[in-house]
């Protein structure tokens, strides 16, 4: 079989597996970026088809990727090739057994308002580009978007300017993970920023459309930020602001979305309120199903723990000095 017809083969059986997935309900984009990536490694090198070798060469381009990455995108492969093995018995699986080894992922850095306040200042002194006329702006609304609303970085990207409603103060996230779509209100504050941001997004000549990108970097023709764009562009700011860990690790941009949700606690131990009946609301607020997956975000930082204490002292303390209630 020729190199070309065998990667026309290759796609039309990724095409069927992908829509295969889908209408299962799952959303797969993850998955094709990889498959796709495979098909263009496998026609780059001339491969008529997929074997332990050009495996393993495939995994070698992978090789500045952290482990967890690496494995995550073997496993995928193997997925796609285990599904293949029905129809075609001698298809290559690759083996589990000689994948990366899963690593423990290293610990969300939890800042507070101190270090967004510095992080908008530094997004204000950024300089806009002929290709980024917006670079300033769409950064400052990113932070505060980001860690007002704690959304996911693929929500913010994916906002329209159909989706964002200052008026009334809300967004609108649609589709997103576990296929929800939900309404986020905002703050007075965020909402006072988004109104601002919104009198430069819609000036000439950038793109009025209700379906056009809400953060866009280009006035020929407007395209939204990418995910590399946006992480690229909050790591700088981390970086100009000072703002890492107590081991000097910068954040991820995932971080915002843990320092939302320990913030949320940690107003409602300092506010006195019902903190248990609360978390369900905060759940909703977030996209998740349960509570469980907001557990994952809450971290016991000295700042919460002191907090709980704090209450838990006011409470119940008389029960241990032995004083009146």
């Amino acid at each position: 079989m020729s190199e070309t017809l065998a990667c026309c083969v290759f796609d039309q059986v990724a095409d069927r597996y992908l829509r295969r997935q889908r209408s299962l309900g799952r959303a797969y984009v993850h998955e094709e970026h990889v498959i796709h990536g495979l098909g263009l490694f496998l026609e780059k090198h001339r491969c008529a088809e997929l074997n332990q070798a050009v495996f393993e060469a495939w995994c070698v381009s992978q090789a500045h990727l952290s482990a967890n990455t690496r494995r995550n995108r073997q496993r995928i492969v193997r997925n796609f090739c285990l599904y293949r093995r029905r129809t075609e018995p001698s298809c290559f699986v690759p083996d589990i057994n000689r994948f990366p080894h899963r690593r423990p992922y290293a610990p969300p850095v939890i800042f507070g308002a101190a270090e967004v306040a510095r992080m908008l200042v530094a997004a204000d002194r950024l300089v806009p580009t002929s290709r980024s006329p917006l670079r300033p702006a769409v950064m400052r609304l990113a932070v505060v978007l980001l860690y007002t609303a704690g959304l996911r970085r693929g929500e913010l990207l994916r906002l329209t300017l159909a989706d964002v409603d200052p008026r009334h103060g809300n967004l609108q996230v649609r589709a997103s993970k576990f296929h929800k779509s939900r309404i986020v209100p905002l703050s007075p504050d965020a909402c006072r920023e988004l109104s601002l941001y919104l009198r430069k997004r819609v000036r000439p000549p950038l793109s009025r459309s209700a379906g056009s990108p809400l953060l866009c970097n280009t006035t020929t023709r407007v395209r939204g930020y990418t995910g590399t764009g946006l992480r690229q562009g909050i790591q700088q700011l981390f970086r100009a602001a000072n703002v890492c860990g107590p081991d000097g690790r910068t954040p991820r941009v995932h971080d915002f979305r843990h320092s939302f949700a320990v913030g949320s606690l940690l107003r409602w131990y300092q506010q006195g309120a019902d903190v248990q009946s609360n978390l369900p609301k905060l759940a909703t607020y977030m996209g998740h199903v349960s509570i469980v997956s907001t557990a994952y975000y809450l971290r016991w930082i000295p700042q919460l723990a002191a907090a709980a204490s704090d209450r838990l002292e006011r409470h119940f303390g008389h029960l241990i000095t032995g004083g009146a209630p």
